[in-house]
Formats: structure tokens, sequence, C-alpha cells
């Protein structure tokens, strides 16, 4: 009588109703098994790919990897599922060295181990080489404050450039439903029509040197690090020491509190990025070419030019805010400097799109 007892205290899958359930899942709350748990984590992904068409047979794929669990989860889940399914891709891992002592650095070293561990070729492109400066020189110069934007720029650009160094069709990173999920808040916070219009697709930059696929755009944060934890892969967790105060952070306490109260929150938001109607009369952004590297921009000048032009000058909150490009004073002043060596830093990469 005591052995049925047990048995009826231990709460079975909810899906396969054989082996005992080992966690609570955070997007259904269902309470499933390991094995089960790592079937419809993965499938999920799959249908996500299939579905959405995000690659063809033979071709090359970065993965954008910092070492961090999502960019780790996304290198093993794709690597199982390129094999178990027959994608036919060729991929590889593409990393970004911002040049932070005591982050970068260390995080760098787990990307490398995953390159031994996948078995995936590893390329990394740092901004020293392609701005000539770092992200450490950058913070001494113009603080704390507004380092996240510098940041973010340099590092879009630096892994387009990377992708194209590796010769690749697209480029994969691990944003998550959470992320999506931030971004379309901060957009409507921002009042970020152009932004606002795109954040939610799964594919962007068509029109640009070389896409950007988002598998994990319906995965939740909570259940990659799960995945991650019990699969045991190897990543690193320490959070950038320059973030600690970035916009992005009180976001995202507001969509946790939110998915507390109710999990399907997460894609409840997505969803209403992606039923988003812009007004026809709103002008959009125009892209072209940046008159000074070739990268795509909606300016002459493209931000990250813009940025760099005020760092080697000294004026590093040139390009900080809503300022469109260069204003007519500084543009006098650069077109009076580009027959000199004034500047000293580099100009943003030197590939050509």
């Amino acid at each position: 009588m005591e052995g049925n007892h047990e048995k009826a205290r231990v709460r079975l899958c909810y899906l396969c109703n054989q082996r005992r359930a080992a966690l609570k899942r955070p997007k259904t709350l269902e309470q499933i098994c390991r094995e089960c748990f790592y079937e419809v984590f993965e499938e999920e992904i799959h249908q996500v790919i299939v579905k959405n068409q995000l690659f063809k047979p033979g071709e090359r794929i970065a993965i954008g990897a910092s070492g961090g669990k999502d960019s780790t989860v996304l290198a093993y889940v794709l690597s199982e599922l390129n094999r178990r399914h027959n994608y036919g891709l060729d991929l590889f891992l593409l990393s970004v060295d911002e040049g932070i002592t005591g982050y970068r650095d260390d995080s760098l070293e787990t990307v490398k181990r995953n390159e031994l561990q996948y078995g995936l070729p590893l390329k990394i492109v740092s901004y020293k080489d392609l701005y000539g400066w770092t992200m450490d020189e950058i913070v001494k110069t113009i603080g704390l404050k507004n380092n996240c934007t510098f940041c973010g720029v340099f590092r879009r650009q630096a892994l387009d450039r990377g992708a194209a160094l590796l010769k690749v069709d697209k480029l994969v990173t691990g944003h998550n439903a959470d992320d999506i999920a931030e971004t379309v808040l901060l957009n409507i916070l921002r009042g970020d029509i152009a932004r606002l219009s795109r954040c939610t697709s799964i594919t962007t930059g068509e029109d640009g040197p070389i896409p950007r696929c988002k598998p994990f755009k319906y995965t939740y944060e909570k259940e990659i690090v799960m995945y991650a934890y019990f699969k045991r892969l190897d990543y690193f967790s320490t959070e950038c020491i320059y973030s600690p105060n970035a916009y992005r952070g009180f976001a995202r306490e507001f969509i946790k509190d939110l998915e507390r109260m109710r999990p399907r929150a997460i894609l409840d938001i997505i969803k209403s990025g992606e039923d988003f109607r812009i007004s026809t009369s709103t002008k959009m952004p125009e892209q072209g070419i940046c008159e000074r590297c070739g990268y795509i921009s909606s300016q002459k000048w493209c931000k990250a030019c813009v940025l760099l032009e005020g760092l080697n000058k000294g004026l590093p909150k040139l390009g900080i805010g809503r300022s469109r490009g260069l204003d007519n004073n500084h543009r006098k002043d650069v077109k009076q400097s580009n027959g000199t060596k004034n500047i000293e830093g580099k100009q943003c990469g030197s590939l050509d799109f």
C-alpha cells in the first residue's frame, strides 16, 4: 500500500506520462521530464527554422558567439539540428573582441573551447583592429553614461565585417523572445518608428550586406538557461562590467515582472509588435551607403563613422542621441581635416561592401 501511495505522489511527465517530471517549463508551466524538455525545446526551434525558411542547403552560416548562454546554446542546438535534419549548412563561429579587460577576454576563452567542443571554425574580429579603439579606451574617454551606444553601433558593424571576411550567406544571433519583447517596448518608449517596424522580423538586413536570422525568436530566456544547465554546456555567465545601468535593463526588469504574473506576456508583446502597422504617411529612412567607409547608412556618414570622428577629434558626444549624421559646422571641420593626418584613429573598418 505504501508503495502505491509513493507512486501516486510522484508527479509524472505531462508529455510522456512515463518518466518523473524534473522541471516546470517556463513557457507553458507544464511539468515535464528532462528528455521531453530537450525534445520539445529542439523541435520548436527546428519548426521555426523550417516554417520561416531561414536556411537553404549549402549555405555558409556564421553564428554570433559571445560565450554567453544564448550563443552557446544556439551553436550547440544548430549543430545538432544541422546533423539530425540534414540542413546541409557550413557553420562557423564569429566573435567580436570589444577590448573589455576582465570580461571579453575571459568569455573568448569559452568560445575557443566551444570551437573544439562543437568542431566549428572560429573567427574573431576586434574593435582595436577595425576602429583603432578598445571599449576600455572609449570608457576612459567618455565615461559610463553612453558607452553602450558606442559598443552597440560598433559591434553590429563588426559582426557584418567579420561575416564578410568569412564569406557567409547569413549571420545568426542568439536573440531570444525576452530580448525581442524588450526591444519592442524600448522602441515604443523611444518613439522609434523605423526600428519598431522591423524589430520583430525573424530575418533582417536582406537589403544589406548580410542577412541576419534569429532562430530563438520564440524561445524563452529561462528555457535557454535550463537547457544549458541540464546539458552541462560550457558557457560564460558574467554580465558586462560596463552595462549595469543600461536603459535596456529597466525594460528587462519590467518584462520579467510581467512574465511572473503571466508567462505568455512575452509572446503577446512580440505578437503586438508584429501586428503594428506603420502609417503610409510616415517618412521612413532611406538606406544608402556611408561616404566614408562604404557601410550601409541612411545618412552621408554611418553612425560608427560619426562616433569615431567624435572620439578621434576629442568630441566624444558627437553622434550621441537623436542627431542625424554631422551638423554643418562639423562637416566643415571634417572637410578641412580630410586632407591632413589629424585623425589618429582608423575609419570604421576597411572592407568594401
